[in-house]
């Protein structure tokens, strides 16, 4: 089976099409009134000038790759297009009456208005065909930059998540250290192999099977220190368990409802977590009956974790993910969608190998 051409590729050469459309039109526009020939026969020959031009156009394009825009700027890369310009201009007039010479079948050399004005008509168009590759070698760097400052950004959020995570995990092992010294050195010992799966991973996107694991083992801290206080219940369907999200989402609204809304209330808090897919979107939702919040507080974004939370989420999708929080004094619901995407299956079965 053959390979389909990749997306660039295919992108290229559209373009290709669309930039010469305009210049196909304008040379048949001036054929017709320089020489009133009629409309088809004008067309013809204008599609034999661009299709010459777009030919030898291809060596400008590769001469804008080999000799990016200099920064600082250096006269030498003047000096290069200056001679590669009129040889373009030459090329082209060569190349052009090659082919009206294998149409026509015998040579002819054709230079329209004029020798000097083809080459002046040539040079312009060395010039629109350069500066629009440099143009384009501007968006790239630029997109190039905005890629390497969202990708330092995440790395950024990545580090300063482990100290949050850490200091609150820290604070549950010391609150159970004077009421019951044993339960205190299980979850220290628990806690060790959870920081050790946190530092280990260096991964923006993991399967929700292993990012529920990891939940799992900080419930299981917290359910030594409040006992019956804290009951969860789980709506994980197993076909969305190899889907991608953002690794450490679903534990920060865990922790977040835990810290915020079982660790204050006396009686039992009751914590929910569930996913599905809604309108191609896969939403994660946490929802607690502890001691509630004010909307007000809710709407100003949450606290340090939610907030890097939304940063993460802004640099891994844009516009197409958020993060819902809806509180009342009867308890908080927190929902994250961002699109479906799948891990491969390989991802899978190697992070299932290491537990």
């Amino acid at each position: 089976m053959t390979n389909a051409p990749s997306p660039s590729r295919n992108w290229f050469w559209l373009q290709l099409i669309i930039g010469w459309l305009p210049m196909w039109a304008l040379f048949t526009v001036l054929i017709i009134n320089m020489h009133e020939a009629p409309f088809a026969g004008a067309a013809r020959v204008a599609f034999r000038l661009i299709a010459s031009g777009a030919i030898v156009g291809l060596g400008v394009r590769a001469l804008v790759q080999r000799c990016p825009w200099p920064y600082p700027f250096r006269w030498p890369f003047l000096l290069i297009h200056a001679v590669a310009a009129p040889l373009y201009a030459v090329l082209w007039i060569v190349v052009y009456n090659l082919i009206e010479s294998l149409v026509r079948w015998h040579l002819v050399f054709m230079v329209g208005p004029g020798f000097g004005r083809f080459m002046l008509t040539g040079i312009w168009l060395y010039l629109m065909i350069a500066a629009v590759g440099y143009a384009q070698q501007a968006a790239q760097r630029t997109a190039l930059i905005q890629a390497a400052t969202a990708r330092a950004q995440l790395a950024a959020l990545h580090a300063q998540l482990h100290p949050h995570f850490l200091f609150n995990a820290l604070h549950t092992v010391v609150q159970l250290i004077p009421l019951d010294p044993a339960k205190a050195s299980h979850a220290a010992e628990l806690l060790a192999e959870l920081l050790r799966s946190a530092l280990d991973e260096q991964r923006d996107q993991i399967t929700l099977a292993e990012e529920w694991r990891f939940v799992e083992r900080y419930l299981a801290i917290e359910q030594l220190r409040f006992g019956d206080r804290l009951h969860v219940a789980t709506t994980l369907p197993t076909d969305l368990m190899g889907a991608a999200l953002p690794s450490f989402a679903l534990q920060t609204l865990v922790e977040n409802a835990v810290r915020h809304g079982a660790a204050p209330k006396l009686g039992t808090t009751h914590l929910h977590i569930q996913a599905c897919i809604e309108h191609g979107q896969l939403c994660l939702v946490v929802s607690d009956d502890g001691v509630g919040a004010e909307p007000a507080a809710v709407m100003q974004g949450g606290g340090t974790g939610l907030h890097r939370l939304r940063e993460r989420l802004t640099c891994l999708y844009g516009s197409h993910a958020s993060l819902a929080m809806q509180a009342s004094p009867a308890g908080v619901t927190a929902t994250l969608s961002w699109p479906a995407t799948r891990v491969t299956h390989a991802s899978v079965n190697a992070a299932s190998n290491d537990d």
